[in-house]
């Protein structure tokens, strides 16, 4: 799967906070054909929200390819999910954000469709994200571009990760979860 596909999020099953795993969400095309999350299922993933025009955007994009270029072969993927909520740091087109980060970054990982992260309109994933591992202080919100989960094999969101955090930190939980899946 390339970041040349586009995707929606929406609910099903359940509600956001009860929801036991990112399988309980549906993330459609934008020719509104499933993508189907249980695809992922028995393999950790990083969730990101991008922005084209962020501080962060280069190093969250590198950062995102590196860990997926490395352990891609295990199954692992990243998802990413442009955002405009911070700044209007992301006011391209679906278009315009998959030729920026497939031309600049060299994504090679699915880049979803535009969501926002927090507020009454936040995509119903995200919801789940933020309740299952609260921020700093157990806030829910999501404080800026670049904040990612980590997902572990059973689709349950385990850990969050500041705007800036590097491969290395994430690999921490990241390899761990690689070798527990590949043992199983």
């Amino acid at each position: 799967m390339s970041c040349c596909r586009t995707s929606d999020v929406k609910s099903v099953k359940t509600t956001d906070a009860q929801a036991p795993s990112i399988y309980d969400f549906e993330v459609l095309g934008s020719d509104k054909k499933p993508y189907d999350l249980k695809q992922h299922k028995g393999k950790p993933l990083v969730i990101y929200n991008v922005a084209s025009k962020c501080g962060y955007t280069d190093g969250g994009y590198k950062t995102a390819q590196e860990l997926y270029s490395k352990y891609k072969d295990q199954g692992f993927t990243v998802l990413a999910f442009p955002c405009n909520q911070f700044a209007s740091q992301e006011p391209g087109t679906e278009e315009e954000i998959k030729e920026f980060a497939c031309k600049k970054f060299s994504a090679e990982f699915p880049i979803m469709a535009k969501v926002d992260v927090n507020g009454d309109k936040a995509s119903p994933l995200y919801e789940y994200l933020k309740t299952k591992v609260p921020g700093i202080l157990g806030t829910t919100s999501v404080k800026w571009n670049f904040t990612s989960f980590l997902v572990d094999e059973n689709g349950v969101a385990i850990e969050r990760y500041s705007p800036g955090a590097k491969a290395e930190e994430i690999e921490k939980k990241l390899v761990p979860l690689l070798e527990r899946t590949a043992a199983l």
